[in-house]
């Protein structure tokens, strides 16, 4: 666990029911955000592609391999990341959100940082990501934090490809 001030990193499940539905919830609002911001706008998180309606009604299964880091403010959860699970010394960080009210304040440097020391302790050796190019904000985080744009793996025109070593 790490601990910031008035925000702590915890490794999910394992904080109680209000984490889990706090976990549930970040993953609806960022679904939701996203779907908005590709122009596929849907009204609730029944509408959303099976995919991602599938993580936010149950995360323990889709994330059953992964690492799943919130951020938690008291025993409200104010963000969250997934890991996957290394293979070949490589693992992504994906799903990063922080609640609009607690932006600025650090949490997503925080969820990253507990994302990078986990993967070191897990052997791993590279730390991708992939972000879409209109989030400009996270770009310019996530070079800060060291990573470096590379080679797209992934089809969608529209995302951003990124890297570091850990």
């Amino acid at each position: 666990m790490t601990d910031r001030g008035e925000i702590a990193i915890v490794p999910w499940p394992g904080r109680g029911p209000s984490a889990e539905d706090g976990l549930s919830g970040l993953l609806a609002a960022y679904h939701l955000r996203t779907e908005e911001e590709k122009g596929e706008a849907v009204p609730d998180v029944g509408a959303l592609p099976d995919r991602y309606r599938a993580e936010v009604l149950d995360p323990r299964t889709a994330f059953a391999n992964d690492a799943v880091l919130v951020a938690l403010s008291g025993a409200e959860a104010v963000g969250c990341l997934v890991v996957t699970a290394p293979f070949e010394e490589r693992s992504e960080v994906k799903r990063l959100w922080t609640a609009p009210s607690f932006r600025g304040r650090g949490v997503a440097s925080e969820l990253i940082g507990a994302a990078l020391a986990r993967c070191a302790q897990d052997g791993v050796s590279t730390v991708g990501l992939s972000v879409w190019k209109w989030r400009t904000d996270a770009v310019a985080l996530y070079e800060r934090l060291g990573f470096a744009v590379t080679e797209s793996w992934d089809e969608r025109g529209d995302l951003v490809c990124m890297e570091r070593a850990v």
